[in-house]
């Protein structure tokens, strides 16, 4: 477990997130690439493929996940300014973040070292979960909510120790949400996500 004490952004997912990608977007310095704006919608199964290590995660990790992936190169910055500064505090590794001029997100993944590496290392999955966040949000979400859907119905997915799962209904959808036992304290799972 790794704490995220005085993270800057709670956000929670299916709600604040949708709600400031439009604002992300404009935001942007660089436009996006041609071939990304001009590419083919993804289909279910391929939003399924790209969210599923990231299914089951923690509410609030799975938003800073998905809203920086939309920062691909600051992730992997970050990725190797923590790994070269493994020696400082927590609260220490968080102040300095927060000088480099990173989006909050990516900052606020440096208290999750083990997310910022599986995402520098896998950063052709990082860019397309980022584009598939900015062009295809509801649907990537909708994806999120069948994986986690799925997960629940194999038992897969259930409340613990670390974690609070719990469904609610919201635009007549259900949707399952996955919050910290300890609202300070955000558990990582580990699992298999094709089994």
């Amino acid at each position: 477990m790794l704490s995220l004490h005085r993270m800057s952004i709670a956000i929670l997912l299916c709600g604040t997130i949708i709600a400031l990608l439009p604002a992300k977007a404009a935001a942007q310095s660089s436009p996006q690439p041609a071939a990304s704006q001009a590419a083919a919608p993804l289909k279910q199964e391929q939003l399924e493929q790209l969210a599923a290590p990231i299914a089951l995660y923690p509410d609030p990790l799975l938003a800073q996940v998905l809203m920086a992936a939309t920062y691909p190169l600051e992730v992997v910055a970050a990725e190797r300014w923590v790994a070269a500064n493994k020696n400082l505090k927590p609260e220490e590794l968080k102040a300095q973040a927060e000088k480099k001029g990173w989006d909050k997100s990516v900052v606020a993944l440096v208290a999750t070292p083990d997310v910022l590496k599986m995402m520098s290392d896998k950063l052709d999955w990082t860019q397309q979960i980022g584009d598939a966040l900015l062009a295809q949000q509801a649907d990537l979400m909708d994806a999120v909510q069948r994986l986690r859907t799925k997960a629940k119905a194999q038992n897969k997915l259930t409340t613990t120790k670390q974690q609070v799962v719990s469904t609610k209904q919201e635009q007549g959808k259900e949707l399952i949400t996955i919050e910290p036992a300890e609202p300070e304290t955000i558990y990582v799972p580990y699992y298999d996500p094709a089994g």
